[in-house]
């Protein structure tokens, strides 16, 4: 590990950063317009995610498409599986400005779309147009780092990509909930875009910098093959979704048999060899970052309709019992990125993938009447610690195995792996949803008035998203490579 860490810190580093001095951090005066600059792209898209977040069950309620609630997360997943491809090529290629660029222009763009829409499924190609913007900034955002940040400040710079939500994570649902009940959901989609414009405005120019200070040899030749197995994994899990919208037909067999057929060899092909089968070190770096995001998000996009529908409590209060997550996932990060602990990082990943587990479960209890619905918040706090230590570490190991030509398809693949893990698993959380009673029972009132969802339906995507995590536990103590 020694041996590759010492060239690739050579030619990583640009004339940018150089070799710096040992007590230089993030912020000194180096680093600091380029942190800050991370920073603001990552508030854009954390105040989506927040805020978004706590209006999506009232849009799919005054949209009438409470059915396919669950399109309205795997949706922007799908589409920014291909983006992330794309833009890792893009950025290996030529560097990362343009892909930065895009990126926040297709953001802002899906999000007038979906706040405009007056019907679901216009609302769900909103958010196609957002997964597109997303996929191209977060490779990119990667990119940055790993090319101006000497890798002794990465695990410092991603823990200031955790922090960067600890505001709009309290502030976010509060906020949007507020929006929400008192203007209507739709401004929520449309506000976002005004409030981030000026921040990212001023952050561009240090990106601008840090993208084009790239090392001479730093420009990888084009994989043309990667594009269309990107495009092969995107289809195949949209025909999988439209199964999945009529799982009692035996003609859904037909898409989900298609969708299949494209994605498992898509995928394959396009992750590290290994992947799927946990090969030490990078294929199990990739592997545990889509096991992390997927169990956790399966779990807390279904979080907020259980607490409105079957809890019946406000939107406001439903987004503020996941802003405690956020608090914790920046603590999390924090905790990675001391130095001593670095010679234990495999066994806090494994405890962090522990305290997701316990979080969907703890989250699972509020179906049962008797059982406080503050439980999820504090369940959320436990799962956001892990998820913050476990999220960042894989990024850093990521960047430390990742040689120079190879770093923006790495990351990559590591963004899909996440992406896709998003998608199967809140696809297979809609169909699971779907088919146990999710929003056939009529309630009576509340602020859910109109569609309650059968507690089995819940139960089912819980028990789901917490195997996930589990299986992740063991995959933890494969991390470090075979020496």
């Amino acid at each position: 590990m020694t041996a590759l860490n010492g060239p690739l810190n050579e030619q990583r580093t640009p004339p940018i950063s150089g070799t710096g001095d040992r007590a230089e951090t993030v912020l000194s005066r180096r680093y600091r317009a380029l942190t800050l600059g991370i920073v603001s792209v990552v508030l854009l898209v954390a105040f989506e995610a927040t805020a978004v977040g706590t209006a999506m069950p009232v849009a799919a309620r005054d949209l009438h498409g409470l059915s396919l609630y669950g399109f309205g997360f795997s949706g922007y997943f799908t589409t920014s599986l291909f983006a992330m491809v794309v833009s890792g090529q893009w950025c290996d290629r030529s560097g990362p400005l343009a892909p930065l660029s895009t990126g926040i222009a297709c953001f802002a763009g899906g999000l007038v779309v979906s706040g405009t829409a007056r019907a679901m499924w216009p609302f769900i190609a909103g958010r196609a147009v957002q997964g597109v913007g997303g996929g191209l900034l977060i490779v990119a955002l990667y990119v940055v780092v790993g090319g101006a940040y000497p890798e002794r400040l990465r695990p410092s710079v991603l823990a200031a990509f955790a922090a960067s939500w600890v505001v709009p994570s309290i502030v976010g649902p509060l906020v949007s909930g507020a929006v929400t009940e008192q203007l209507g959901w739709r401004w929520v989609f449309l506000g976002i875009p005004v409030l981030v414009a000026l921040p990212v405005s001023v952050a561009l120019p240090a990106l601008r910098r840090a993208a084009v200070a790239r090392h001479p040899d730093a420009a990888a030749p084009r994989d043309r093959r990667r594009v269309p197995l990107a495009l092969g994994i995107s289809a195949g899990v949209a025909l999988l979704q439209y199964a999945g919208q009529d799982v009692r037909s035996w003609w859904s067999l037909l898409p989900a048999a298609a969708g299949a057929a494209l994605l498992v060899p898509s995928a394959v092909r396009l992750l590290p060899r290994g992947t799927f089968r946990a090969g030490r070190g990078l294929p199990s770096v990739v592997l545990l970052r889509g096991i992390a995001a997927g169990s956790f998000l399966a779990a807390e996009s279904f979080v907020p309709l259980m607490l409105v529908t079957r809890r019946q409590l406000s939107p406001t209060l439903a987004g503020l019992s996941l802003a405690s997550g956020g608090v914790t996932w920046a603590l999390g990060s924090y905790v990675q990125s001391r130095p001593r602990l670095e010679p234990y990082r495999e066994r806090l990943v494994r405890a962090g993938m522990g305290l997701v587990a316990t979080a969907v479960v703890g989250a699972a209890l509020a179906l049962a009447p008797v059982v406080p619905a503050w439980i999820v918040a504090v369940a959320w706090c436990v799962g956001g610690l892990g998820m913050g230590i476990v999220i960042a570490s894989m990024s850093v190991l990521l960047l430390r195995y990742s040689p120079p030509r190879e770093a923006g398809a790495n990351s990559a693949a590591l963004q899909v792996c996440d992406a896709l893990s998003n998608v199967v698993l809140v696809a297979a959380g809609g169909v699971l949803f779907g088919a146990l009673g999710g929003g056939t029972v009529a309630a009576t009132g509340g602020p859910a008035a109109g569609a309650q969802s059968h507690p089995a339906a819940f139960a089912a995507v819980f028990c789901l998203a917490a195997a996930v995590a589990l299986a992740g536990v063991g995959v933890a103590g494969r991390l470090r490579p075979e020496r």
